[in-house]
Parts: C-alpha cells; structure tokens; sequence
C-alpha cells in the first residue's frame, strides 16, 4: 500500500471514531432509552459535544472528495512527493480541524480546515 492509501486509512479510521464522545455525552445527558429512540424534547448536549458531532459531519464530507482524490491518483499510478506530502497533511490537518472545533478554537479550526482543502486541491492539480 502506497503512503498516500495509508494516509487515507487513517483519516478513515479518525471519522470511523470521533463519533464515539459525542455519542456517549448523548447517552449521558439524555440516558439510554432517549438516546436511541425519537424524543420530542431533547436534552442538549453538551457544547463541545454539539461542536465535535459538527465536526464529525465536516469530516465525512470532506472524506469523500479526499477519498476519491487519493484513489483516482491510485488507479492512475500517480504518486509523487506532492501527492505523498497532501495526504500526509490532509490526515494531521482534520486531526486538528476535530480537536480546533471540539475545544472552540477559531482561527486553528479555520486553518486547519483551509489546510486540509489545499491538501486536496494539490492532489487534484497533480490529476489535471
């Protein structure tokens, strides 16, 4: 497996897991019976876990273009220091994007997001 499939692992296996936090603060705050079923009044959650589960839904959508950058490159047998170096840090920038966002941090949650878009768009320009 090339370093930018491995790179794609892990951001795969970071939305495969940040879930888990906000999940348990929803079944902490709201117990386990309204958890998992439709309540008419919920309780809030917890602001960082409402932060980490926009987070979660940024990191998914974000995913998907990242995926099928990294992927399209796979199948092309394009793999160059650029591509190798975008997906490296497009891993550790949603990483902090996740962390920036749970902790509300602004301008690390903004960068960090920015970061991981240009990250893509070079594995784009080395496609095109």
């Amino acid at each position: 497996m090339n370093s930018e499939l491995t790179s794609l692992t892990w951001a795969v296996a970071l939305n495969a897991v940040i879930w888990v936090p906000y999940i348990l603060n929803t079944v902490m705050v709201r117990g386990l019976v309204s958890a998992v079923g439709y309540p008419d009044q919920p309780a809030p959650l917890a602001r960082w876990a409402e932060r980490m589960k926009k987070a979660h839904y940024n990191g998914v959508e974000n995913l998907v273009i990242f995926a099928a950058a990294v992927l399209i490159a796979n199948a092309a047998g394009i793999s160059n220091e650029t591509t190798v170096m975008a997906a490296q840090v497009y891993f550790w920038a949603r990483l902090v994007h996740v962390a920036a966002y749970t902790f509300a941090i602004p301008w690390v949650r903004t960068l960090s997001f920015a970061t991981g878009w240009v990250c893509v768009a070079a594995i784009l320009l080395q496609l095109l």
